[in-house]
């Protein structure tokens, strides 16, 4: 049994837990994590989620994806997220979300970083991917066209691609 933090309209944790399978009620939401990890070249990691999955079987996704369970923050979400789906290993204890996306029953921390991963050293999870590969922008694009890849908008993966090296500005000075 799955237990999520409740949280309210403006992101506060409440005292309430809840067991993933039931319903969120009004005014209740959840944190989910999503990192997309670049290489030195620009290209995603991109992973193919397996044939047998509820949502969204055997389509290509970003790098990792998921939901907070009781008790955790985003930066330990995507580290075990990131753990369990590929056996990647990295600390998030000091980076910060690139952006965060509202949806309907929650908030979603969307990170990004540049690693240059050596793909033999992945570990898949079998439960939840069955390949990955590195994708730059337009093979996503056109995945996505091809219905081979989540329907995310093209502005998010174009926004994931453009914002990867900064904080919301084109240049990445910090304001004087």
């Amino acid at each position: 049994m799955e237990l999520w933090d409740v949280y309210d309209l403006h992101r506060n944790m409440t005292a309430t837990k809840i067991n993933r399978e039931y319903p969120l009620g009004e005014g209740e939401y959840y944190l989910a994590v999503q990192v997309c990890i670049f290489n030195s070249k620009g290209e995603m990691l991109i992973q193919h989620r397996q044939p047998f999955k509820d949502d969204w079987a055997n389509m290509w996704d970003i790098t990792s994806a998921g939901s907070a369970v009781a008790g955790e923050n985003s930066q330990q979400a995507v580290h075990r997220e990131l753990l369990e789906e590929l056996g990647i290993d990295i600390d998030f204890s000091n980076i910060r979300p690139r952006l965060t996306i509202n949806f309907d029953k929650g908030f979603c921390d969307v990170f990004t970083l540049e690693r240059d991963i050596n793909l033999e050293s992945v570990v898949l999870q079998e439960e939840e991917v069955q390949a990955i590969k590195w994708a730059n922008r337009e093979q996503i694009l056109e995945m996505i066209d091809k219905g081979e890849f989540i329907t995310y908008y093209k502005s998010f993966i174009e926004l994931l691609f453009d914002s990867r090296k900064s904080y919301g500005s084109h240049k990445s000075e910090s304001r004087k």
